[in-house]
């Protein structure tokens, strides 16, 4: 077997310029998806240059489950005292949930300095430091490879999943279990959307490329049921546009759908239920996963169509 040598690219052959090159295609949503796999969050609403003081911060975004918002500062070049005084002061100017610095080339006093951000300052701002790379095999084209330097050590504390003792309950576990269930199944149907990392909370969220709706799957142990549903954060009129549409769209997705305009409440609901969910008798959660996803799939490319 004849096989093809593996070598690294100058990123600098590839974008010539921070702003006008690298941010502009880190800006783009198959390249910003590739940036959120590595840190676990689906990023959207990217804004450019945006002004702190008379500085500008090259990427601002929001994780589409969460809202939290995210900047991203790109040096491509070896990271410098410069940038490290940027990111501080764009996190505090933005007031950032997450800030990742993206480099060529990481020095180790940076790399300590982040480290340090991650486990000295507050725990609700979460600093990543991220080298970027490109490799190619022959003539093929190049591949951007992100690679993480330095990240918080738990990442999850975001999502406000951690315990004080470190103890989970039977109901985080059987969760758990079953979301780490459900990646692995997802994995091996070659992630027809992105792998959320395995949690104790009861919900997993499906880009569909908006922060103004999403698909999101839940587990409801005590009806035995998980619901997959198009959650609408805060717009009304979506909901109406959409339910005015109501026969034409269950027609496409084959199902019948519990629509929730939830007029007392900011967020609207459009939901399907599968019955099944035991915890304790798991014999059934492979179906069950696979349908969930099969559902959850079809919902996102119907909706995503009329949103």
């Amino acid at each position: 077997m004849k096989l093809g040598k593996l070598s690294e690219v100058d990123i600098r052959d590839l974008w010539k310029h921070e702003q006008y090159d690298f941010s502009e295609w880190l800006s783009k949503e198959e390249n910003i998806e590739i940036l959120g796999d590595e840190i676990g969050l689906t990023l959207t609403d990217i804004d450019k240059e945006v002004y702190v003081g008379s500085y500008r911060c090259d990427l601002v975004a929001h994780d589409e489950t969460t809202g939290i918002k995210v900047i991203i500062e790109n040096q491509l070049e070896t990271t410098n005292h410069d940038h490290l005084g940027k990111i501080i002061t764009y996190a505090s100017g933005l007031d950032a949930d997450v800030v990742i610095w993206i480099v060529k080339e990481a020095k180790e006093e940076h790399r300590s300095a982040v480290e340090w951000l991650n486990n000295k300052t507050t725990k609700d701002v979460s600093f990543f430091l991220i080298e970027i790379h490109a490799y190619q095999i022959g003539d093929s084209l190049p591949a951007p490879k992100f690679v993480l330097v330095e990240k918080p050590n738990d990442f999850l504390k975001m999502t406000s999943t951690n315990r004080g003792n470190g103890e989970l309950s039977k109901s985080e576990a059987d969760r758990l279990n079953f979301w780490t269930r459900f990646n692995q199944v997802l994995v091996s149907r070659n992630r027809p959307f992105n792998v959320r990392k395995a949690h104790t909370e009861r919900w997993y969220s499906v880009a569909m490329g908006t922060s103004e709706a999403g698909i999101a799957i839940s587990l409801l142990g005590r009806t035995g049921q998980i619901s997959v549903e198009l959650a609408i954060k805060d717009n009304k009129q979506m909901f109406d546009r959409l339910y005015g549409m109501r026969d034409v769209i269950e027609n496409e997705l084959g199902l019948s759908m519990q629509w929730q305009r939830l007029d007392n409440k900011k967020a609207s609901r459009i939901l399907y239920y599968i019955d099944g969910l035991d915890f304790d008798r798991q014999e059934n959660h492979n179906e069950l996963i696979n349908e969930t996803i099969d559902k959850a799939i079809i919902m996102r490319d119907v909706f995503k169509k009329h949103i």
